[in-house]
């Protein structure tokens, strides 16, 4: 079966590391037609569009996307195309697995947890303006539809992966509304999964307890911000963004993306570290029904990285982006 997927390079490294992406799957056999359309930046040099119209039919039509970092500039200019595609695309769900590679340096061990982020709405909606001159206002929107929906995968997903306990992280002890509406959805959803077990946390204590104690968390689920934030945070617990894959899961519509950013100052040197888009690509693998290609890239990644003779400089090794594509190319050629 071919597979048919929108791939958005995107900007800066953003051609490097998806190119690497498609080597590996072409190394597991699996066939994919990549209907190649940008976003970003490049995509504004070349159409005066930041989101074309073709990449929105495209998406439309294949319902999964794989897409490349992209430049947001900060405090001006267009808005997040991250932001704008998750919310017309209705990807609710932001999903970011965070776990320990064996070679990583890192004060911590047998870290496996999993971000899941509530993608729709909070101040991620983008509603602000100004009041008057020197105040502005921006508008934090929480429903009890979508803080349901998300409960809802959080505890799906903890039921389909085997996993023992969910955290609803939060700030309801001052936004006594707006988080105190989330934190009563989830726990609503808590009650039909008595198997699991729950618990919360104020999103401060949230990211002391994870850098103390992070060994004690499974799977968490946040509103959009504090998702943002603590998905970074954890991020730094193994390693860095170039390590932590990431999705975003709608009724039918998927985009899989790592969670770094474009890296243009080290555009086109081939030293970006291409894992955590390899790895978001072992995460659309499993979406597509291809778990055995998947198995197979996440077992590459970690024995190249193990193995540390083809790792890249964030990492504390010295090859190039190429070099440890081209390894876990030929351990999955060698392992099939």
């Amino acid at each position: 079966m071919t597979h048919t997927i929108t791939l958005i390079p995107g900007d800066g490294i953003g051609s490097e590391v998806t190119s690497a992406v498609q080597k590996v799957i072409a190394a597991t056999n699996v066939a994919i037609d990549w209907e190649t359309v940008n976003g970003g930046e490049e995509a504004y040099k070349a159409t005066g569009k930041f989101i074309p119209d073709e990449l929105l039919e495209s998406i439309s039509k294949n319902k999964i996307a794989f897409k490349g970092p992209i430049t947001t500039p900060i405090g001006t200019g267009f808005k997040s195309i991250n932001v704008t595609l998750r919310q017309k695309y209705h990807t609710y769900a932001n999903v970011r697995p965070v776990k320990t590679i064996p070679g990583i340096k890192t004060p911590f061990e047998n870290i496996d947890l999993v971000i899941v982020r509530e993608n729709s709405e909070d101040l991620y909606k983008g509603i602000e303006h100004w009041v008057t001159d020197g105040v502005a206002e921006a508008i934090k929107v929480i429903t009890e539809k979508a803080s349901t929906k998300i409960g809802e995968y959080a505890f799906e997903y903890a039921k389909k992966y085997n996993r023992k306990k969910v955290t609803a992280v939060h700030k309801a002890n001052i936004m006594k509304i707006s988080d105190g509406l989330f934190l009563d959805s989830i726990r609503k959803v808590a009650e039909k999964y008595p198997e699991i077990e729950y618990e919360e946390v104020i999103v401060d204590n949230m990211c002391m307890q994870l850098v103390m104690y992070p060994e004690n968390y499974d799977v968490l689920v946040l509103p959009n911000l504090y998702g943002d934030i603590v998905s970074d945070l954890a991020a730094g617990l193994v390693g860095g963004l170039g390590l932590v894959p990431g999705a975003n899961i709608g009724e039918d519509i998927a985009i899989f993306e790592a969670v770094h950013g474009s890296a243009p100052t080290i555009a086109g040197k081939n030293i970006a570290n291409p894992t955590a888009c390899i790895l978001s690509a072992a995460m659309m693998l499993d979406y597509i029904g291809e778990t055995k290609a998947a198995t197979l890239v996440r077992e590459a990644v970690a024995t190249v990285i193990k193995e540390g003779k083809a790792t890249t400089q964030d990492i504390g090794g010295t090859a190039t982006t190429e070099e440890i594509t081209e390894a876990i190319c030929n351990y999955i050629t060698s392992a099939k």
